[in-house]
C-alpha cells in the first residue's frame, strides 16, 4: 500500500467524467490513501451531483470552504479532475473576486509540500489566477492548449507532465497515467 498515511483531495461538481472519478474512487484507496471529494456546498450539507456520460449520482458532504490552512496542509495531494468540474466551480458571485474554488487552488499552491494534480478541462480553473502556471511546462485537453499558452505556461505534447510540484494530464482518458503517477511521486514523499 504505497499511499498509507496519504491523504488526497478531489474536487467534485456536476458534469463529472464518470470513468476518471470512479477511478480515482477505488484506485487511490486500494493504495491505502485517505481520499476526500469536495465542492462548494452552498451552505447545505451534501449535494449529489450527477455525471455527464451517464448521469450517474455521486453524493458529496465535504465543503473546500470549510478548509482552513491548517486543515488544507494535511493534505498530500489536492486534484482538480476534468470534464465540466473546474468550469462549475469557477463561478463566482463577485466578479472583483476570484472564484472561491480558485482561492483555494491559489493556498494549495503556496503549499510545496502538496502535490497538486490538473488534468484536461481541470486548467479552467486555473485561469483566474495564471500566475499559478506561468513559465511552468504542462498538458491539457488540445481544446486548451491556446488557453495555456496565453496563461503564460508552457505546453508540453505529452499524456503526463510533472513540474516538482505540479502533475499535469492531458484528458480524462489519460486518468489512469495521471493517477499512477501520481501514486509514484507520492510514495516517495
Amino acid at each position: 500500500m504505497k499511499l498509507k498515511g496519504k491523504k488526497i483531495g478531489i474536487f467534485i461538481e456536476s458534469d463529472f467524467y464518470e470513468h476518471e472519478i470512479w477511478y480515482y474512487h477505488y484506485r487511490f484507496p486500494e493504495e491505502g490513501a485517505d481520499l476526500h471529494f469536495f465542492t462548494r456546498l452552498w451552505g447545505q450539507p451534501s449535494l449529489t451531483f450527477k455525471g455527464h456520460e451517464y448521469h450517474a449520482p455521486f453524493e458529496c458532504h465535504e465543503s473546500f470552504e470549510e478548509i482552513d490552512d491548517a486543515a488544507l496542509k494535511t493534505f498530500d495531494a489536492i486534484i482538480v479532475p476534468s470534464a465540466m468540474v473546474s468550469d462549475r466551480l469557477r463561478y463566482t458571485d463577485d466578479f472583483s473576486q476570484l472564484p472561491p474554488a480558485t482561492e483555494f487552488l491559489k493556498r494549495a499552491f503556496a503549499e510545496k509540500s502538496i502535490l497538486k494534480g490538473i488534468i484536461c478541462h481541470g486548467m479552467w480553473l486555473v485561469s483566474p489566477a495564471p500566475e499559478l502556471v506561468k513559465g511552468r511546462p504542462v498538458t491539457c485537453h488540445h481544446n486548451l492548449r491556446s488557453d495555456v499558452i496565453n496563461m503564460g505556461a508552457i505546453y508540453t505534447d505529452q499524456d503526463v507532465v510533472v513540474d516538482d510540484d505540479l502533475v499535469t494530464g492531458r484528458s480524462g482518458g489519460h486518468a489512469h497515467l495521471f493517477a499512477k503517477q501520481i501514486i509514484e511521486l507520492l510514495a516517495t514523499r
